[in-house]
């Protein structure tokens, strides 16, 4: 069996989970997510702890039940504390600015940058180069730091560009004569 699919998860105070046959209902402080199940995975919840087990002794219900583990995980650390993505802007005059749902970008092109924030998905602004985006869900968390950040990627000669605060980007040396 899978090895992150053997290890419960303790579910914080505040947080609730109800099971059914086709999903699992994580709520909590932040908000709520539900994740559909699947088949060859049995979920139980015993006082506080979630634990994973395969139905059968397929291959297949072995690797869902890691999966299924790791995403249940994911919701419950989402809906307690939440997740956040940090995005800086490199370059001269390039900027953003957050108004409501939307995020403004200044990245150097004719026309400015709108990017709609879909539902769930919040964005601040502390400076005028630094992005923060938080979410309850991780994946749709990453998917709209991964869109912004496709806007205008960083270069290799300059670096400038939108970039992740953890990114490292190696700058290439210039074409000699």
């Amino acid at each position: 069996m899978s090895r992150v699919g053997k290890m419960p998860i303790a579910l914080p105070a505040g947080s609730e989970v109800k099971i059914s046959a086709e999903q699992i209902i994580v709520k909590g402080p932040m908000g709520a997510l539900t994740q559909n199940l699947n088949g060859l995975v049995k979920v139980v919840n015993d006082n506080g702890t979630l634990s994973f087990s395969p139905a059968n002794d397929g291959r297949e219900a072995n690797a869902m039940t890691g999966t299924l583990r790791a995403l249940v995980n994911n919701m419950v650390s989402g809906v307690t504390k939440g997740f956040e993505r940090k995005l800086n802007l490199v370059g001269v005059g390039y900027k953003a600015q957050a108004q409501g749902d939307k995020l403004n970008l200044s990245l150097g092109f004719s026309h400015p940058v709108v990017h709609q924030m879909p539902e769930g998905v919040t964005c601040a602004t502390p400076t005028p180069t630094e992005i923060l985006i938080k979410g309850v869900n991780k994946q749709q968390v990453g998917q709209v730091a991964a869109e912004v950040r496709a806007y205008r990627s960083p270069e290799p000669y300059k670096g400038k560009g939108v970039r992740y605060a953890d990114e490292v980007v190696v700058i290439k040396e210039t074409k000699k004569k």
